[in-house]
């Protein structure tokens, strides 16, 4: 179920790219930290708006822990977005990819930190195969490499991801209900972004225009339906079922399913939209570090010893 998770992250890339290109044609001068925030409150709301009326009995009933565990984790992805977000303005994608993988080492740390006890030699392995076949797919290289702003922030942005994984976990939260929490989740995550949105609004128009034609509306729908609304419903249902340090390695699958999705996804979406979004092209580069990634989850989950999961007291 997680794996189909990031199935559906990594089809966002290539659909919020698609709706960024078609918006820049109807709002030539508009910032793209417009498009970005538009697209996150208008997401997150909908989906949320979507799910309501099955998650209402839950909604009516929701306890103070569901609440509150709904409202970290909106602070932690929300936030998680925007510094990601702003640090693209400030270095390539493919480092931007790479660092914000930092979440499958920060979270078996906080782990071992939590527990005193030393992560796994198998979880070992599997960080040191993520973190290599992350930097071959993006194409790091170590001489070119920089830690400037953009990979500070994004630094950040992997760590506040690393937040909303493990608060999935917390023993505090176990009898969450995943429906009401997943609706107040999506709302925050969309009031969160507001501001940006409200900030960055080239005109009182501009958000109605943003989506006037019906390419647009088609992105949307998939952004809504399957990235948000799917996605954070098995990933709020089915984490829960392992320790965050093996959800955080699974979680890598998403840019290799982002870079496949690339080599054919552009040009029928150009052919929706009317825009220039070329393919990608199969690459050396792409087989090896995503079959590095793959051979990471394969190793978390040999048979054997498990991940160790958080011993907080609830």
């Amino acid at each position: 179920m997680l794996v189909a998770c990031t199935l559906f992250w990594g089809l966002s890339f290539t659909s919020m790219k698609a709706l960024e290109l078609t918006q820049q044609q109807l709002l030539p001068g508009a910032d793209s930290w417009f498009f970005t925030a538009l697209c996150v409150t208008a997401r997150f709301a909908i989906a949320a708006l979507l799910l309501l009326p099955f998650a209402w009995n839950q909604i009516r009933t929701l306890r103070r822990r569901e609440v509150e565990q709904a409202l970290l984790m909106a602070a932690f992805g929300g936030s998680g977005l925007l510094f990601q977000m702003d640090g693209l303005a400030y270095t390539s994608a493919s480092t931007s990819a790479f660092l914000t993988q930092g979440y499958c080492v920060f979270i078996p740390i906080w782990v071992a930190c939590s527990n005193r006890s030393a992560p796994s030699p198998r979880t070992v392995l599997s960080i040191l195969l993520v973190m290599t076949g992350g930097g071959i797919l993006a194409g790091i290289r170590g001489n070119e490499f920089k830690l400037g702003r953009g990979e500070l922030e994004t630094l950040v942005a992997s760590f506040c991801f690393s937040g909303q994984i493990l608060s999935l976990e917390h023993p505090r939260f176990t009898a969450n209900r995943p429906l009401g929490l997943t609706v107040l989740m999506l709302f925050a995550t969309s009031l969160l972004a507001l501001p940006l949105t409200l900030l960055t609004a080239p005109s009182a128009s501009a958000c109605w225009q943003a989506y006037s034609v019906p390419a647009t509306g088609a992105f949307l729908a998939i952004l809504v339906l399957f990235c948000t609304l799917t996605a954070f419903l098995l990933m709020n249902i089915w984490q829960r079922q392992i320790s965050a340090t093996e959800a955080g390695v699974i979680y890598t699958m998403e840019p290799v399913f982002a870079s496949l999705m690339a080599l054919f996804l552009p040009a029928v979406f150009s052919q929706w939209a009317g825009i220039h979004y070329l393919n990608e092209t199969l690459t050396s580069r792409l087989l090896l570090g995503g079959g590095l990634i793959t051979a990471a989850n394969l190793v978390v989950h040999l048979p054997g010893r498990k991940s160790p999961t958080l011993k907080t007291p609830a």
